[in-house]
């Protein structure tokens, strides 16, 4: 779904056109790519390299983390 689109949908649930504007705005510099990127936090406070996020769930799925 678009953003746009999902900010559509917020308004036709009831939320104010501005609220809805302010969360598409927010989501479509959020995903711009501009963020994804992995920095040395995580070197730094942690002491080792840091990894994707998509890696990360990816063994956390096939370990069974998220099963009830």
């Amino acid at each position: 779904m678009l953003a746009r689109e999902y900010g559509d949908r917020l308004v036709g649930f009831g939320v104010l056109p501005e609220e809805a504007g302010r969360v598409v705005e927010l989501f479509e510099e959020l995903l711009d790519g501009r963020n994804a990127h992995l920095s040395d936090g995580v070197r730094e406070v942690l002491g080792r390299e840091p990894r994707d996020f998509a890696d990360y769930a990816r063994e956390a799925a096939a370990a069974g983390a998220w099963q009830v």
